[in-house]
């Protein structure tokens, strides 16, 4: 059940019963301190857990546990005391994409289950600066619903998991299915969970969007006909409309998750790959892509048509690479950069104009995520920081330097008191409780 259901129903049971909505309650405070899917459970980065601890000159988190994550960009998620991503490691001799899980408390590995054969590229995915590079691996990140773990693979397998012990439910390939057009350095989206469907995209003709039975695999409605890219599909509530938002290389496609049936189109240019995830506040979505091709911001109308507020081509002054920023009181936080490993920058732009109100270099193509006024920022080297998120100037809270040893190509999360990361070597998990 997600965060808005729980409400939804807690709202009707206020409004036509007498019964105690305490056991709802609790149960939507639990899933509040769970980060059940990568951009988290609201498809914005952000959570409504406050961090207990920002001074950590006075109070230094204590690292709970660090595990071995070979290869990767995968990033972790957190749900039901639990951690889950996805790595790469040799099964009887052959590289195989492996999902694992920790327990959250501990570190300990509680399962591995092989999702698929992993074929390494050993290209773009290896760089990075003189003395932190290599390390390729898969890319996309778990879900989680219901006591189950879904992983979308590099060879486009989606794969329904038991969360108890990582053994198969159902799985569904894609390609084979429904005629599935994979891309070059292949899938690095990760499945939506979106009420009872699972959502993904790189489906043939009238089969671009997939959306299956979560429980049983079951395709529940599949549309469209546009190639796939590495962003990792969104939820989001525009014009009090629910609309799944796919960044296709044509362009950002909306569709209404109930059918299937598209919304409307914003068309984008497309060179190499784009990997970062649109973002939405109120009606405004901004979205964009490396490889020179720059970014944009829209205003969606109450008819679903679609007005351009600022388009900056190039690399600078404003793109993502693969690293989705978020959006707070109109100002967009994130990584913002296109290959600049180990030096990139963290930026504040304003949303409806594009400018950037402040920039601090140093972090490369990791990632952020918001809890209340601050941001949790990972930098490729392993440094975690805390940021204020204000458009007024970059203002750190606080610091730890190497919290992992390897590449950080994924993002953070904030979840039950803790911070997970990962690189390309172990993760961690910070204690801020």
């Amino acid at each position: 059940m997600t965060h808005n259901l729980v409400i939804l129903r807690i709202m009707t049971i206020m409004k036509y019963s007498s019964l105690s909505i305490l056991p709802l309650i609790l149960i939507l405070s639990a899933q509040a301190k769970d980060w059940p899917q990568y951009h988290g459970i609201n498809s914005n980065r952000t959570t409504e857990e406050k961090i207990p601890n920002t001074d950590w000159d006075s109070k230094e988190p204590k690292k709970l546990w660090s595990a071995m994550t070979p290869t990767g960009f995968s990033s972790m998620i957190l749900a039901d005391g639990a951690a889950y991503t996805n790595i790469s490691e040799e099964i009887d001799g052959i590289p195989s994409e492996v999902c694992i899980s920790f327990d959250a408390n501990t570190g300990e590995t509680r399962w591995k289950a092989n999702l698929d054969l992993w074929r390494v590229d050993n290209g773009g995915g290896n760089a990075g600066t003189r003395d932190n590079k290599g390390g390729d691996g898969p890319r996309t990140t778990p879900s989680y619903s219901d006591g189950k773990v879904y992983a979308y693979t590099s060879d486009m397998r989606l794969i329904c998991l038991s969360a108890e012990d990582g053994e198969e439910v159902w799985s569904v390939e894609v390609i084979k299915s429904h005629k599935g057009r994979n891309i070059r350095w292949e899938n690095a989206a990760a499945p939506l969970i979106e009420g009872d469907l699972v959502i993904v995209q790189g489906g043939g003709p009238g089969q671009s969007f997939l959306a299956f039975d979560k429980s049983n695999g079951k395709i529940k409605w599949k549309s469209g006909d546009y190639l796939m890219t590495h962003a990792t599909p969104i939820a989001s509530d525009i014009n009090q409309q629910r609309q799944i938002l796919f960044f296709t290389q044509k362009g950002i496609v909306s569709i209404n998750p109930k059918n299937g049936k598209e919304l409307w189109i914003h068309k984008f240019p497309y060179k190499v790959s784009t990997a970062a995830s649109a973002v939405v506040e109120d009606n405004i979505v901004y979205f964009a892509a490396g490889y020179g091709v720059g970014s944009t911001a829209i205003e969606i109308a109450a008819d679903n048509s679609t007005k351009e507020l600022w388009f900056l081509e190039g690399n600078k002054p404003v793109t993502n690479h693969w690293s989705t920023p978020l959006v707070k009181d109109g100002y967009l936080y994130g990584m913002f950069g296109f290959k600049e490993y180990g030096d990139g920058p963290l930026k504040c732009v304003e949303l409806k104009t594009g400018k950037v109100m402040w920039e601090k270099s140093g972090y490369g193509p990791a990632g952020v995520c918001l809890s209340g006024d601050v941001l949790v920022c990972l930098g490729d080297r392993g440094q975690v920081s805390l940021v204020e998120a204000t458009p007024k100037e970059y203002n750190e809270l606080s610091r730890m330097d190497r919290v992992v040893k390897g590449k950080c190509w994924s993002s953070p999360i904030f979840a039950d008191g803790k911070i997970l990361i990962r690189s390309t070597e172990e993760a961690a998990c910070l204690n801020l409780k």
